[in-house]
């Protein structure tokens, strides 16, 4: 049985060496400044801080590659979550999305939010200062209320 153990372990171990030669890429793509949220919308310091902490490392090309995205396995997750959190939302390529995407975007923050779905549980749980307080949440939905009344003011008829 000792032996069994033995043999487990040093299969086990080579594996583990083994999988950390299958990196993923962990990258943060150029920033053009006038696409970012900021440059499109009013964002205030207080939002703007609250989009840092707790947000930006998904949805944003300013993740902060932590020492444990480089061991695999944790490394295949992180970056598979921040390719996802990308193409949902980007906050470094506000620009690019168009005014009603741009509106519904802004509803779905809050929605998701309010609703505990955002910050991932297990991204406040290594990064405790993600957690969103009532007064967070109700900052950061206020605001989205605002720019998204702004933006739905400028729509075309046909697409409010």
């Amino acid at each position: 049985m000792k032996k069994y153990l033995k043999w487990t372990a040093i299969v086990l171990a080579l594996l583990f060496v083994g999988i950390q030669f299958v990196r993923p890429a962990r990258i943060n793509p150029p920033i053009n400044e006038n696409e970012t949220i900021q440059a499109k919308l009013n964002v205030p310091p207080e939002i703007d801080s609250i989009l840092a902490r707790s947000c930006n490392d998904c949805h944003s090309n300013r993740t902060d590659w932590v020492w444990y995205s480089n061991a695999a396995p944790a490394s295949w997750f992180m970056a598979y979550h921040v390719e996802e959190g990308r193409i949902e939302l980007n906050f470094s390529e506000w620009g690019k999305l168009s005014q009603g995407r741009a509106s519904r975007k802004l509803e779905e923050v809050c929605e998701q939010v309010n609703a505990g779905e955002m910050p991932i549980w297990n991204y406040v749980l290594l990064h405790p200062s993600a957690h969103l307080t009532d007064a967070d949440k109700k900052a950061l939905c206020d605001w989205a209320k605002r720019e998204q009344e702004k933006i739905d003011a400028n729509l075309p008829q046909a697409q409010n």
